[in-house]
């Protein structure tokens, strides 16, 4: 979730809401949920709030698809092209701690989930790979509540707090429309890896080096 917002985010934000695009860039989101949801399974106000826990904006908590984390440091981009220009020069540099896109899945514990970063920044590959690892941890959990706080982090602490915001958030959720999807439903992709691999949750923050960062753009298989 995010923790530190750049005063040139809240600018951005501003001039977005000005031009008249927020909605539908907010939606985008909403929409990729609705195709994961339906793909996996999940619940889709399960998704969606999900999705506002961890990149919504203004008083509704309207998701925002290019969100980047490092480290706990949390910025909306006004664009796909700025936000990934933003995590390669991370990753270039040897960072890996990075949450990304729609469901802020984290770079360092879950790349291998992925054919390339590009692919990480994709709502709907975001959202399915979002939905699979929820999936993993219903079945390990139980429940939708606890699978969403393994999903934030495996220290319960941080568990219990985003449980917490998760349950508040999650009535107003589902209250409600169905977004309307942006475009058709596509044929649901095939997944470099295994979803949920990586143990953490999503934002978890760790000292671990063991992991080598993933990055090829030209993966072709």
């Amino acid at each position: 979730m995010l923790t530190g917002i750049s005063v040139k985010s809240v600018l951005l934000a501003l001039s977005l809401v000005c031009a008249g695009a927020w909605p539908a860039i907010a939606s985008i989101c909403d929409a990729a949920a609705q195709r994961a949801a339906a793909e996996t399974g999940v619940p889709l106000d399960v998704m969606r709030t999900i999705t506002r826990l961890e990149t919504g904006r203004g008083k509704d908590a309207d998701p925002w698809p290019w969100t980047v984390n490092h480290a706990g440091d949390g910025s909306w981009f006004q664009t796909e092209d700025d936000a990934r220009s933003y995590v390669f020069s991370k990753v270039k540099r040897g960072v890996s701690n990075i949450d990304i896109g729609c469901f802020q899945i984290n770079y360092r514990w879950h790349a291998e989930g992925f054919r390339s970063l590009d692919d990480m920044f994709d709502p709907d590959l975001n959202a399915l790979y979002a939905a699979q690892f929820l999936s993993d941890l219903y079945r390990e959990h139980g429940n939708w509540t606890e699978a969403a706080g393994a999903y934030h982090s495996r220290t319960p602490e941080y568990a219990e707090r985003y449980k917490s915001k998760f349950r508040r958030l999650h009535d107003r959720v589902a209250a409600l429309d169905a977004p309307v999807p942006l475009e058709a439903p596509r044929p649901a992709p095939v997944l470099f890896g295994q979803s949920g691999t990586a143990r953490p949750g999503s934002l978890f923050l760790t000292d671990a080096t063991g992991s080598q960062p993933f990055i090829q753009f030209n993966r072709t298989n």
